[in-house]
């Protein structure tokens, strides 16, 4: 048959190959999704932090600023 590898295992191995390519592809397109999920995390617990010091400044509970 035109186009098949003599041996079947090549055509597995090809198979396997092709498999991996594109798990390669998915990890690589998920740790860009975690990394913009991590930065955006990483502003959210700025932005309670910062409402948090405000809190306790408004409460009188934290030091005044130098």
């Amino acid at each position: 048959m035109p186009g098949q590898p003599d041996n079947p295992r090549l055509g597995d191995l090809r198979r396997i190959d092709e498999t991996v390519d594109c798990l390669s592809d998915d990890v690589r397109d998920l740790k860009g999704r975690m990394g913009a999920v991590v930065e955006n995390l990483a502003g959210v617990h700025r932005r309670i932090d910062r409402v948090e010091l405000r809190i306790e400044r408004r409460l009188d509970l934290a030091d005044a600023p130098h």
